[in-house]
């Protein structure tokens, strides 16, 4: 259902820029008119190729002709909003009639910059974001403790081993005392290769390394979430409550396609964080929602993700209408919640205006 979602978007709006683009006076003097509509289908073809093709199959053919449809999908879209900023202007070209073939001519050019800028943003390695967070109830013995938390991996066909090394050595680095990912680690419908299991093994921390499990955890189905589970080194929780240290508890709240449902993410929550449990209580979700809920129960923070921050302006504003709690640190009832915007992307290797991250945060006691 999603891909033929996503076709049907794809064919509009490749239908709706190349009308433009054959409109716009430069090409129209260069190409013929046959031309431009053959490329837009080629186009077309590719894409829904590479979205059929990766969805069954990995390697090397796979990844390529996946992250060429991902990456001309993020340009479409940026074409097309650059494009529709021209005819609020021109009034569909109505208005001002004789500049608007001109101006669409500029839009088309800002969009392939933007789509430029984003690309080379979105291969860059994450950047790491300090957090010093201060909780009432942690024993004085924890004080000082650190957590990474990475959100959104995305492994597969794109991100695959050599980029996850690298993404180990730079988590390594900041020598956590505890490490956290908070889903959608693997994108894919069968077993993650094994030289990935084996890489994701090498991430330790004194405190053990935790997961919960993503939305796409459950679109790859059993295989992929018995690996995650199982072999690679992740402590799983699955809706549940751990004391990792006196006075410590984490709890992990997965993202399922079910928790749609209105009454859903009550029934998660409570199930989470089911028992009494004295101290200071950290809650991985793997999507920010339930949050208020969370604080009212006495979470002291809460790390999530899923939301890319949008990824790609200007979809940041979509994404906000859904979740409120987007990115970024934000003090909700007496809880912190932070909210990565991604440590891998999802689709096109893309980014616009801000990077992946990889968050650190260091825990302080209240009365210290």
């Amino acid at each position: 259902m999603f891909g033929l979602i996503l076709t049907s978007m794809m064919t509009v709006m490749h239908l709706y820029v190349f009308w433009r683009v054959g409109s716009v006076p430069l090409l129209r003097r260069y190409v013929p008119g046959k031309v431009i509509w053959a490329t837009g289908v080629l186009f077309w073809f590719f894409f829904v190729l590479g979205l059929v093709y990766s969805h069954r199959a990995s390697g090397f053919a796979a990844g390529i002709l996946e992250f060429s449809g991902m990456i001309w999908l993020a340009t479409l879209f940026l074409l097309a909003c650059t494009l529709l900023v021209v005819e609020l202007v021109t009034g569909c070209g109505y208005l001002l009639p004789r500049p608007a073939p001109r101006l669409r001519g500029v839009a088309l050019t800002i969009g392939l910059i933007l789509a430029l800028f984003a690309l080379c943003q979105g291969i860059r390695p994450p950047i790491i974001s300090e957090h010093t967070v201060r909780l009432d109830e942690l024993p004085a013995q924890l004080d000082g403790l650190t957590l990474v938390v990475i959100s959104d991996l995305h492994l597969g066909n794109q991100l695959g081993n050599s980029w996850l090394a690298a993404r180990v050595r730079q988590i390594m680095a900041a020598e956590p005392d505890l490490i956290l990912l908070v889903g959608d680690i693997y994108e894919g419908h069968s077993r993650p290769a094994e030289e990935v299991l084996t890489t994701m093994r090498t991430l330790t921390a004194p405190l053990g390394v935790w997961a919960v499990l993503g939305n796409h955890e459950f679109y790859g189905g059993q295989e992929v979430i018995a690996a995650l589970s199982e072999d690679s080194g992740l402590t799983v929780l699955r809706n549940s409550r751990r004391q990792i240290r006196p006075g410590l508890h984490l709890a992990g709240m997965e993202g399922r396609r079910a928790d749609r449902r209105p009454d859903a993410g009550n029934k998660v929550l409570t199930q989470t964080l089911t028992g009494h449990a004295p101290g200071v209580t950290i809650l991985m979700s793997h999507k920010p929602w339930q949050v208020e809920a969370a604080a009212e129960a006495g979470v002291g923070l809460m790390v999530a993700g899923h939301t890319h921050n949008g990824q790609i302006w200007p979809f940041n504003y979509l994404v906000k209408r859904y979740f409120s709690y987007l990115a970024g640190r934000y003090e909700v009832n007496g809880m912190t919640l932070l909210v990565g915007r991604g440590t891998g992307t999802w689709g096109p290797r893309m980014r616009l205006w801000q990077r992946s991250e990889i968050i650190k945060i260091t825990l302080h006691a209240a009365d210290i």
